[in-house]
Order: structure tokens, then C-alpha cells, then sequence
């Protein structure tokens, strides 16, 4: 039997960071080094390289192009390499799951993000134990095929589907939850997966899509928000679509200036989705009065979409070049396990 091939691709982020000897002061990681952090790599019996994308980029700084550079990278080496993992910093990492996973269409292998909240070289460091479960997982086959066919984010004994994954803490290890998918797997003496929880094997070849459009916005509600204020954004000359972050089963205001500012959008062709600011649960839009307007003027329920994956999908929709109505209709369409069916 041969040996699993994983390739790992460094973005930048925390668990690639090592302390200086000398100052103390953290630096990037070299990756010809990788092992003199993690030695046990040696002995896991998997084929292992490494892509960098040379000056890291804090995760702050991700843009859709760098996506796009991951998912390309991924789609370059998908016929050699068993499974992938992504080294990338965790405040944006659900953001960066989310788009992969529309990105890289009918995927078939295992494309795991993993970080840390201390850097590897550090003495209390999350970073190794997190990298050595995620090339597990990368590598890991049942009777020939991948144990794991989607992008996922692995931290701290847990594997999320990424397109459900929000970050929920700034501090703790365990930094991130998926309050509206169940775990995919958990790590502890073995690694047990949930099967019905996985992705369906995809049928047809990968597909990776090279072009997201950043024309997108999000428009957090809150008690006293301006209409004013939101037609300043919704009147961007570059926006084509709004994420409303709104109160729990998805309700907004009734100022009947926010909902005219809303319904001019919505007229000049704007896509405007709803998704809950709660990390858990639904938006039933239309249960309440206050969320009634919103359907009847076109407002597309996002359902248990998180924010990360709402954003990320439009932008991926309106990358494919889609009018409104398309985009709107398959907004609300499960395109790679992100939504919940009606």
C-alpha cells in the first residue's frame, strides 16, 4: 500500500509563527523546518509537502484573491495528493472555509484549515496537536476513498464542515463552534467520524471557479439604526448585494423610511439576503410581523446560513456572472451542505 500523500499550504496566521531565539520576538516559520517544531511528523507514515505562498498574510488581510490562489493551488495539485490542509490564521478563517467550499465544486477530497490561538513555538501551544490531527484527517481512506469529500476547519478536537463554522471566541482554543450542523468528527485516543453529518460523495470532475465578485455588503441591524444611514451603503455605486444581520427568527424594524430605503434597493435590483445576528437557529421570515415586509418586498431568507457563508456565497454567485433573480433563487439552494433545506 502506498503511502497517503497530504499537501500542506501555508497562508499565514499564528501556528505559523516561531519565537526568535535570541529577542524572543515571533517571526515566520520556515517550512523546510517544520519538523524541528513538530518531530512527530516523521513518524506518521504520510507523504508530506508543503506549498507557501511566500510573505504570510495575516488573516486580517484576506482578500477574495487569495481564495481564489488557494482553490487554484488546490485545483493544480488535486490529482496528486490525497487530501490538503491550509494553515491559515483563525479570525477569518470561517470566512475563507466558506468561499473554498463554493470554489472548489464537486470536491471530493478533504480540504481541512486548521490554526491556532498560540503560535507552534510556544510551550503551551494548540498549534501541534492541530496540525498533526488535520493532516490525519487529510490522509485518512475507508476502502479506498476519503474519509472526509468536503472543506472543513479542524481546532482543538473537533472537525466543523466549513461552510457552517463561525469563530466564537478570542481566547480560548476551543475558538470555534458549528451551531447549525453537527460535528463532523471528534479526536480523542481515535478519531470518530459522524457518516451522517459528511457530504455525499460529489458526482462529476473538480471544478474550480476563478473569479468572486466583492461587490457585497452587510448591513448590521441594531435598536435606532438610520434609515439614513442605510441608504448611504445600499447607494454605493459598486454594491450589488446586502447581507441584513437582523434580530432573532430574522425581524427588523417597521420605520416605514428603513423599510422605503430597503424596497428602493430591492427595485433597483439589489439582493438583499436575511440572516440571524444569533449564532444559533433559523430566520422563518414572515412568522412575525416584523420580518413580513422584508418577504414581501423580496427580501431572500437566508435561513441557517451563518454570515460568513452568506457573504461568501453571493460574491461566488455573482462571480459566475448571474442576474438578481438567479442569484436570489440560488441563494436559497444547498449548494455544498450550507443550508438547510426548506
Amino acid at each position: 500500500m502506498s503511502m497517503p500523500k497530504v499537501l500542506l499550504i501555508y497562508t499565514g496566521g499564528t501556528i505559523g509563527m516561531v519565537a526568535d531565539p535570541r529577542s524572543g520576538a515571533l517571526q515566520a516559520m520556515d517550512l523546510d523546518h517544520l519538523e524541528e517544531q513538530v518531530p512527530e511528523l516523521a513518524r506518521m507514515g504520510i507523504a508530506l509537502e508543503t506549498v507557501s505562498f511566500g510573505t504570510p498574510i495575516d488573516s486580517s488581510d484576506i482578500r477574495p484573491a487569495q481564495w481564489v490562489r488557494i482553490a487554484e493551488t488546490i485545483g493544480t495539485h488535486y490529482a496528486d495528493f490525497d487530501g490538503f490542509v491550509v494553515l491559515h490564521g483563525s479570525d477569518t478563517m470561517a470566512y475563507t472555509a466558506s468561499a473554498l467550499s463554493f470554489l472548489l465544486e464537486n470536491l471530493n477530497k478533504p480540504v481541512v484549515l486548521t490554526g491556532s490561538q498560540l503560535p507552534l513555538g510556544t510551550i503551551r501551544t494548540d498549534g501541534k496537536e492541530n496540525l498533526l490531527t488535520a493532516i490525519e484527517i487529510a490522509a485518512a481512506k475507508e476502502n479506498g476513498h476519503a474519509k472526509v469529500g468536503e472543506v472543513a476547519v479542524y481546532f482543538e478536537y473537533s472537525l466543523y464542515r466549513g461552510n457552517r463554522t463561525v469563530k466564537v471566541h478570542a481566547e480560548r482554543f476551543e475558538a470555534f463552534r458549528s451551531p447549525n450542523w453537527p460535528v463532523l468528527a471528534e479526536a480523542g485516543v481515535h478519531i470518530r467520524y459522524d457518516k451522517t453529518a459528511l457530504l455525499a460523495p460529489r458526482i462529476g470532475p473538480l471544478q474550480v471557479h476563478d473569479r468572486m465578485d466583492d461587490g457585497v455588503g452587510v448591513i448590521r441591524l441594531f435598536p435606532g439604526i438610520r434609515a439614513s444611514w442605510v441608504k448611504a451603503m445600499l447607494n454605493d455605486p459598486g454594491l450589488k448585494a446586502a447581507v441584513l444581520t437582523t434580530f432573532g427568527s430574522g425581524n427588523g424594524p417597521t420605520d416605514k423610511a428603513f423599510l422605503d430605503v430597503l424596497r428602493d434597493a430591492r427595485n433597483r435590483g439589489i439582493v438583499l439576503v436575511n440572516v440571524t445576528q444569533c449564532v444559533g437557529g433559523r430566520v422563518e421570515q414572515g412568522r412575525y410581523e416584523t420580518s413580513r415586509a422584508l418577504a414581501e418586498m423580496g427580501v431572500v431568507s437566508g435561513r441557517d446560513l451563518t454570515t460568513e457563508a452568506a457573504i461568501t456565497k453571493l460574491m461566488y454567485l455573482l462571480g459566475q456572472g448571474l442576474e438578481a433573480e438567479e442569484v436570489m433563487q440560488r441563494m436559497g439552494e444547498a449548494l455544498c451542505g450550507e443550508i438547510a433545506e426548506r
